[in-house]
């Protein structure tokens, strides 16, 4: 078995022109502190079909949770659908209302997914038109076809037009171990090894001026 795993490790460490142990620094989760960095982090996977010129608009983004939700928008329009046959069914929501909704983890009735509760304050509608509005300015050829207003979400955040594209478009590579504004994370500590997180250069540069 060791033999097998080694080959297999080589072959990978080949077909992606790596080297070293087959998980270092490869796959890892980052960890995310604060609203802006989590809605950056919603709308970078969403949008990656249109940041790589695969797809011009949401609904041609295949393999995406935005597509599945608006197809279901458009299914419940259409007379709507059952709920074990939603494109959606296995999505979390996107709206949580931090006031008044359950404090803690909300297990799934449906046994769909794993969690009925949401994850950004606002509503699917309000997500749905602040990733229309990115797309239209990072999209290659796009720009200027947009409206000049910031979406409410990103005026109340703080982000400007500049700030934002980059953060949606650059997410994976401005954050690696942890991502937020330098003080939500700057207090923060590694429970494995009790140092300090760090935050590159570029991303402090941003979510500062962002302030």
């Amino acid at each position: 078995m060791r033999l097998l795993c080694q080959r297999v490790a080589m072959r990978a460490n080949q077909e992606d022109e790596e080297s070293g142990h087959f998980f270092q620094d490869r796959f890892h989760a980052t960890r995310i502190v604060d609203e802006a960095s989590l809605l950056a982090c919603a709308a970078y996977v969403d949008l990656n079909p249109i940041r790589a010129a695969m797809a011009e608009t949401l609904e041609q983004s295949d393999h995406t949770s935005v597509q599945r939700r608006i197809e279901s928008i458009t299914a419940d329009r259409d007379g709507g659908v059952p709920v074990a046959k939603r494109r959606d069914n296995f999505l979390s929501p996107v709206a949580i209302d931090e006031r008044s909704g359950e404090i803690g983890p909300c297990v799934s009735q449906t046994g769909k997914r794993c969690s009925d509760k949401g994850f950004l304050p606002m509503s699917l509608e309000d997500y749905l038109e602040t990733l229309d509005w990115t797309a239209r300015q990072i999209a290659p050829g796009k720009r200027g076809r947009t409206p000049a207003d910031l979406p409410p979400v990103l005026k109340r955040l703080g982000l400007d037009t500049k700030t934002w594209c980059e953060l949606v478009s650059d997410f994976g590579r401005l954050f690696c171990t942890v991502a937020g504004r330098p003080e939500c994370v700057d207090p923060l500590r590694s429970h494995r090894t009790h140092r300090r997180y760090h935050l590159r250069r570029r991303a402090r540069e941003l979510l500062t001026q962002a302030d």
